[in-house]
């Protein structure tokens, strides 16, 4: 109340979270989320390790696809340390872990799930719509490319679940891009040879110090980000 007894307009409230489904949250509403969410904190956690894991790039490329682990076994297969067609499976269920985790949250969710991944932009409809035009006019050949375009991974999966494209289509299409971009690190490597060897191991001999220095890294620009909202 004011002085005066008039009534104070009352501060409008913050618009509540933005969720992916409409209404109540069923089961397998609950376990996508969380499943998206344990994915990009695996994929977080992976990355300070990841300059140590290159002394094993077996490993790596096994825990998330690593482009620098591919490359590591493309010169250790020049140098005959490895086998060439055992490097190419053990790539691709890294490469293609949380694939279908995108898919189908387009698939579930519509829409909403593109608007959750691009966030609040201003122009945030208008990408939205733009993506689902290319995805239906060229969804085969996005997927196909999607390590080589400027568009995030995770819009063009989402997008394929949302205009409805079959799980086994999507599969076989990540798969093909997959291995468009496992045989160039592959080949990066291989083109190397020992002096891809070489750099994964001193890269490693300083992977912890790499590794604090990138989770300094990144706290400051949070810290930075969350100064500049305030």
């Amino acid at each position: 109340m004011s002085e005066d007894g008039a009534a104070l307009p009352r501060k409008a409230e913050p618009p509540p979270p933005a969720l992916p489904w409409e209404g109540r949250a069923q089961p397998a509403d609950k376990f996508l989320l969380g499943a998206i969410m344990a994915s990009g904190l695996y994929l977080l956690a992976l990355m300070p390790l990841t300059p140590t894991l290159l002394a094993h790039p077996w490993i790596l490329v096994l825990l998330k696809g690593s482009a620098s682990g591919m490359v590591t076994l493309g010169g250790m297969v020049r140098i005959g340390e490895a086998s060439l067609p055992l490097v190419i499976l053990v790539s691709i269920p890294g490469m293609m872990m949380f694939d279908w985790l995108y898919w189908w949250a387009g698939r579930r969710w519509g829409k909403r799930a593109i608007d959750v991944f691009i966030g609040n932009h201003p122009k945030a409809e208008k990408r939205a719509q733009r993506l689902e035009r290319l995805t239906k006019r060229f969804g085969w050949a996005a997927i196909i490319i999607a390590y080589f375009q400027p568009v995030p991974n995770v819009l063009i999966y989402a997008a394929a679940g949302w205009t409805r494209m079959r799980l086994w289509v999507f599969l076989l299409l990540d798969l093909i891009g997959s291995g468009l971009w496992i045989g160039l690190c592959i080949g990066l490597g291989y083109a190397m040879g020992q002096d891809a060897v070489d750099i994964a191991k001193a890269i490693s001999r300083y992977g912890l110090y790499l590794g604090l220095g990138l989770i300094v890294v990144v706290f400051v620009r949070q810290y930075y980000v969350a100064s500049k909202r305030t």
